[in-house]
């Protein structure tokens, strides 16, 4: 019930967070007040499925509503709720793109109800997510309904968790110690190997030709607020996804099946560079071998504190400062 009570109040705080930031962006964009009034339930419906991973005793709520194949349904249908609710809001509700959406959400949600976890399994599933997070689905499929208004990231937010319980719950994996904050061991493990990266990954970019530095032309106050938010953005879902992904399962996975830590992280590393040949432009391999040495700094936040969440925050806070003082080139 502790645990319970913790997801509620956090979903309390995130919810108003989630109202007050739509009032702001929607008076600073102009956008109509109707269609900030229509999102915002969507965005509210999916914070709620979002948050639910990271605590246990909700997953083993859910997994108490009976059988794989049902809590697969149920976890395809909730995939769809939030784009029901923001498309008929705004007008913009389309039958293919509800398809669409519910087809790559049961193939995700029934895969390990079907298919027994083993090595070609766990990595085509891998694939598979990265492929439909990678492509332009959700850009397709929620579209614009306003300028200034993209909400894919409605449709990134649910695959990421669709995912995570597809693992946690559908797979049972047990081992990934995730969650959404970090205690102050982890706080200290992530911040030492991303001071330890800073300067492996300066030389390296600097020989790649890769970034060059661009001071900061914001009131200090202003650049604080937008570097604590860029930081916390990344930490709670882009280092939250990939070092899910590629640590917590990818990672454990082949350490398991070679027997080595070591080797697991290397080659999870390798793979998580690789994974960023698709950015722009394509193939990027600049970006791709400053992944993978990153990874490494990654991987080994999560080997020493043997959670996921160290590694999260060298991820953040690598990506945090690249976003706020380096340009591409």
């Amino acid at each position: 019930m502790k645990q319970m009570r913790q997801f509620l109040t956090t979903l309390v705080v995130v919810w108003t967070a989630a109202c007050i930031a739509t009032y702001v962006y929607s008076q600073q964009q102009n956008i109509p007040s109707w269609i900030a009034l229509a999102v915002l339930p969507a965005f509210l419906a999916e914070f709620a499925f979002y948050l639910a991973p990271g605590f246990p005793e909700v997953r083993r709520a859910f997994e108490r509503l009976g059988s794989k194949p049902l809590r697969g349904a149920l976890l395809a249908a909730s995939a769809v709720i939030p784009y029901l609710i923001e498309s008929l809001g705004t007008g913009t509700f389309v039958l293919s793109s509800l398809m669409m959406l519910l087809a790559v959400a049961l193939v995700a949600s029934f895969w390990y109800a079907w298919i027994r976890p083993s090595i070609p399994a766990d990595l085509t599933f891998l694939a598979f997510m990265a492929a439909v997070y990678l492509s332009k689905l959700f850009d397709q499929a929620y579209g614009h309904p306003a300028p200034h208004v993209a909400l894919d990231i409605l449709g990134r937010l649910m695959w990421i968790r669709v995912g995570l319980m597809a693992v946690l719950s559908q797979r049972s994996m047990q081992d990934a110690r995730f969650g959404f904050i970090p205690t102050p061991s982890e706080w200290r493990i992530g911040v030492r190997q991303y001071l330890l990266f800073l300067p492996v990954g300066a030389v390296i970019a600097y020989l790649l030709h890769f970034a060059r530095f661009i001071p900061p032309v914001l009131e200090w106050w202003k650049f604080g607020l937008l570097v604590i938010g860029t930081f916390l953005a990344f930490l709670w879902v882009v280092a939250l996804a990939e070092e899910f992904f590629f640590r917590a399962f990818l990672q454990q996975l082949l350490a398991r099946v070679l027997r080595s830590n070591t080797v697991g992280l290397i080659f999870a590393s390798v793979l998580f560079g690789l994974a960023h040949l698709a950015f722009r432009p394509f193939p990027n391999w600049r970006f791709a071998i400053i992944g993978g040495i990153a990874g490494v700094f990654y991987g080994l936040a999560f080997l020493q504190a043997g959670s996921m969440r160290a590694s999260m925050v060298t991820h953040a806070l690598v990506v945090t400062t690249w976003r706020m003082f380096f340009i591409a080139g």
